[in-house]
């Protein structure tokens, strides 16, 4: 019997644990005798004495004793503790794994994009484009801090994109090139053609955003980009606290991607990112891969300490891609 991880995945989430594997056909019988198989189950939820265990088993006590010494040879279980009790010994004991299995020798798969010894299945489909072979493969792109652009803005929420770069590094490793721009730089580069981009703030202090702004399908006004967001039949969304979270195919190359995280202010691109890297099960649950997908979102400090701690979905849209 030799000790190996197993890893499982459910649709959310991958988990590991340690499994026994059974090397001969004796561990086996051991461990398949029904009896045997209780008291495995039993010390898992707690250590007991095997007073205890014949007890709530409804065995005598050399039984359970017999039965703990056959587990004990195969290290089913192990002992925990020892007390002493009117003049004698009395054992303690606890399951020793939370999985038991046999294994052939061939069908091991290797897995892709696994750190930390986790992986959300919603985050893999989403950002399956902008992971390559674990490898993280595109650009972030924020807007520049200085005055820029023909409304000569400022931005003041690249810092955002640290939140989400963290957040990515439980999935993917970084390039060996650097992978953040300034939007003027991106722009004079012209690499938002070219490579797969997630471009962080708004269109009127991100020059990126507002390129592709008019492709997404829920998009900034783009009469006056912050008087908010127009969403399906004219809805709109105009609170500061409003973010936008948009992925599509890039309009000019089917080869790459545009991913947007914005806000109608600040505080609305800070709702977005914390969204995206805090509740991702909850916004991308009906995400759909290949198509143009949007979302808005609305951040709320709850415990009035100043921070965004709960966020709503207030509206989404997913299309066809182009």
């Amino acid at each position: 019997m030799h000790k190996k991880n197993l890893i499982y995945s459910t649709a959310e989430n991958t988990f590991s644990k340690d499994i026994s594997i059974l090397e001969k056909p004796s561990e086996m019988r051991i461990l398949s005798n029904p009896i045997a198989w209780k008291i495995v189950n039993l010390l898992a939820s707690h250590p007991m004495y095997p007073a205890q265990i014949a007890k709530e088993l409804k065995i005598y006590e050399q039984s359970a004793y017999y039965y703990i010494r056959k587990l004990l040879t195969i290290r089913a279980i192990s002992q925990v503790e020892t007390s002493f009790v009117r003049g004698g010994t009395a054992k303690l004991y606890k399951t020793e794994y939370a999985a038991f299995g046999i294994e052939m020798n061939w069908g091991e798969r290797k897995f892709e994009n696994i750190k930390n010894g986790k992986m959300n299945r919603n985050v893999q489909t989403f950002f399956q484009d902008f992971i390559d072979d674990g490898i993280f493969n595109g650009t972030l792109i924020v807007g520049s801090p200085d005055p820029h652009g023909p409304y000569r803005s400022s931005a003041r929420d690249g810092h955002y994109a640290a939140q989400l770069a963290f957040f990515l590094g439980s999935y993917c490793d970084l390039s060996q090139n650097f992978v953040v721009k300034l939007d003027v730089d991106a722009k004079s580069e012209k690499i938002a053609r070219t490579e797969n981009i997630i471009s962080i703030g708004g269109p009127g202090t991100n020059i990126i955003t507002s390129e592709f702004n008019r492709y997404l399908p829920i998009r900034f006004d783009e009469t006056n980009y912050w008087s908010g967001l127009i969403g399906p039949h004219g809805k709109t969304h105009t609170l500061d606290n409003h973010g936008l979270i948009a992925k599509i195919r890039n309009p000019f190359s089917e080869k790459v991607n545009i991913l947007i995280i914005a806000g109608v202010r600040s505080a609305g691109t800070k709702s977005a990112i914390i969204a995206l890297t805090n509740h991702v099960n909850e916004i991308l649950k009906k995400f759909k891969y290949g198509n143009n997908w949007a979302l808005v979102v609305q951040g709320f400090d709850m415990d009035s300490d100043g921070k965004i701690d709960t966020i709503d979905i207030v509206d989404e849209l997913s299309t066809s891609s182009i």
